[in-house]
């Protein structure tokens, strides 16, 4: 038997963890989108780097250096600028992000294909088969930090066990640029100090739950009974709490599914009441949740908006066509007609958004000769503008109505 901190959590063997011959590793890019700002302009090394903008935009990444003066990601941005007023703050680069991401994902995929994205900055992947040819867990995870290292010039770290649960858990505590592998034998002696917040699921009210009933480690949770657990906090989470306590997780890595919507949203700087605007803004927010979409060759039938006012009520429209759409004016005649459908008058609008669902293959939509048909020349036109941006980039042709915006 072993002695010191393992033996205190020693366990009838109905207990212990199950043992898994699988290999998952959690790669988690470190504060990616300050990274690659800093990666594309050196002139940020070393400073207290911030991605987001706006008066009243939110903190989207912020890199270790801004991190020290408690800067987050969610943050208020005017918050983040009274924390730390030296820091840089930079407006994000999705579609730069998303670039480098896709390069990021492809090195992954070149090692296995069960790769199972979280984000555009992490992913599991199970290198179980990838062993015999690759090597070990560890030896794999050190070839991919490499790999990404010389290509894209940012870091990640990887966690390495034989569950997703662990695997995620261990990213974290090895942060940044490090590895950290627990084997299936030491998961108990890692797990159990842990805070019990460290378990999926366990947010600020479940947290609060927990405290009242003195449980504060992930020990605590495993040695209280599983039926107090669910009457305290239900079947679900009760019971999902007692088996991770014990480090049992059985969810495989599932390979990337089909996106089940696609969506943009801006909050103004200030609260806006003149409707040209605010449509100028649903136009943008059209023109880019299309692109996106049609990236991955869908069309979609469900499409919604939402509007939230400066008292912070939200609402949402949506409408379900018999034909699925692509081009994005098809799209935006819609969303035109959702919002002026609300009929506004002079209400003081704080946030915008568009979300595209209902995918199905193909951008052209289903093509049928009904009366009313719509018009196939927006879709030419749409394949043409894709066409220049793929080359010259995003934006580089735009609907006349946003060239006025940004003259």
């Amino acid at each position: 038997m072993k002695s010191g901190v393992i033996s205190q959590f020693m366990e009838p063997v109905e207990h212990e963890p199950v043992i898994s011959q699988s290999t998952i590793l959690h790669v988690d890019m470190d504060a990616f989108f300050a990274s690659v700002e800093e990666r594309d302009n050196p002139a940020l090394k070393g400073r207290a780097v911030v991605v987001g903008s706006g008066v009243r935009g939110v903190v989207s990444a912020a890199n270790y250096e801004a991190r020290k003066f408690g800067i987050h990601a969610a943050m208020p941005v005017g918050r983040a600028k009274r924390l730390a007023p030296h820091a840089i703050f930079v407006p994000p680069n999705m579609s730069r992000y998303s670039e480098v991401s896709t390069h990021i994902m492809e090195i992954f995929r070149s090692v296995t294909p069960l790769v199972e994205p979280l984000s555009l900055d992490e992913a599991f992947l199970d290198v179980t088969g990838a062993k015999r040819l690759l090597g070990s867990g560890r030896e794999i995870a050190k070839s991919i930090r490499e790999k990404i290292e010389a290509s894209q010039g940012i870091t990640c770290s990887v966690g390495i066990a034989t569950s997703k649960f662990i695997a995620k858990l261990a990213s974290g505590r090895c942060k940044p640029n490090g590895m950290l592998e627990i084997a299936h034998d030491r998961v108990l002696e890692f797990l159990h100090p842990l805070p019990v917040n460290t378990i999926w699921g366990v947010g600020p009210k479940t947290n609060e739950e927990l405290a009242k009933l003195g449980l504060l480690t992930v020990a605590d949770i495993a040695n209280t009974p599983r039926q107090t657990l669910i009457r305290a906090l239900g079947q679900v989470t009760g019971a999902s709490l007692y088996e991770l306590s014990w480090g049992r997780d059985y969810r495989e890595v599932i390979p990337e599914e089909i996106d089940k919507s696609i969506s943009a949203a801006e909050t103004f700087d200030t609260d806006i009441e003149d409707q040209e605007i605010i449509l100028r803004e649903f136009l943008r927010l059209t023109e880019k949740a299309t692109y996106r979409m049609r990236e991955k060759d869908f069309s979609a039938r469900t499409i919604s908006i939402k509007v939230r006012f400066a008292d912070f009520k939200t609402i949402t429209r949506s409408k379900t066509l018999p034909l699925p759409l692509s081009a994005t004016h098809e799209v935006f005649e819609v969303v035109k007609a959702l919002f002026l459908a609300l009929k506004l008058d002079r209400a003081r609008v704080r946030l915008v958004g568009v979300s595209l669902d209902g995918f199905e293959d193909g951008v052209d939509g289903t093509e049928q000769l009904i009366l009313g048909e719509r018009e196939k020349g927006w879709r030419q036109a749409t394949a043409a503008i894709d066409r220049a941006s793929a080359r010259f980039g995003q934006g580089s042709v735009r609907p006349a109505r946003l060239f006025d915006e940004d003259s």
